[in-house]
């Protein structure tokens, strides 16, 4: 990707360039996995203070879509559009933050992104926020509040649809989180067999992120119904019906 100087990026805007049109074509081209031809339409937009673009080049820099992985690129342009008011921007900025990519974790920092992008109105961080808030032990422990974001982001249809996605393909992350998500009964059936189910797939596969559950998760149930979860997490992972 060569993005365009500040000068020419402004040049570009100010010839009355349509940009939901320019931002549309780079989605398609993400779309088809041309991320290369995506920023090349993102980066002049991005130099030119297009917040969103900002965040899809910081985005591809974070993940490594169509450059080198680079964390502090990333950083800089996920920054540069949470600043914006990006509220996709600011969701992803807290999850560099949360996961400590790059930069030094810091949850506390990533649970005021979280709760910013959340309060303009993003499902996902919505999602997010609500599990935050759900960790006992965590940095603002409050269940009242994580139930309140985990209604508002299932109302958009978002809670739990995102990690039991990521779940089925086996991430563990993801899986502790739909297991919280069975807990509430947030976006998915309150279950608690499936809570600890998934619990237990995330803690087998090395995500920290179960552990603050799975003693709530297990107290809640019955000795059967404990050996019917420990069944299903020796079974293979699969997306749970909508």
């Amino acid at each position: 990707m060569e993005p365009l100087d500040g000068p020419k990026a402004l040049a570009l805007v100010d010839a009355e360039v349509d940009v939901a049109a320019r931002m549309a074509e780079a989605y398609d081209a993400a779309q088809r996995g041309d991320y290369p031809a995506a920023l090349n339409i993102w980066a002049p937009l991005a130099h030119a203070g297009v917040a969103r673009a900002q965040n899809n080049v910081g985005a591809c820099f974070a993940e490594g879509l169509g450059v080198e992985r680079d964390h502090a690129l990333a950083l800089r342009w996920l920054t540069l559009a949470a600043e914006a008011g990006d509220a996709v921007g600011t969701r992803n900025l807290a999850a560099l933050y949360f996961k400590g990519d790059g930069i030094e974790q810091d949850h506390v920092r990533a649970l005021d992104l979280y709760r910013a992008a959340a309060e303009a109105g993003d499902g996902p961080a919505q999602d997010m926020l609500s599990w935050m808030l759900l960790e006992e032990g965590g940095v603002s422990f409050d269940p009242v509040e994580a139930r309140r974001w985990a209604l508002a982001a299932a109302e958009q249809g978002v809670a739990a649809r995102w990690w039991a996605k990521a779940a089925a393909r086996g991430d563990a992350d993801g899986q502790a989180m739909l297991g919280a998500a069975h807990i509430l009964g947030a976006g998915v059936a309150r279950d608690g067999v499936a809570a600890l189910a998934w619990l237990l797939r995330a803690r087998r596969a090395g995500s920290a992120l179960a552990e603050p559950f799975l003693n709530n998760a297990r107290a809640a149930l019955s000795s059967e119904e404990i050996v019917e979860a420990e069944r299903r997490a020796a079974a293979p992972a699969s997306e749970p019906s909508p």
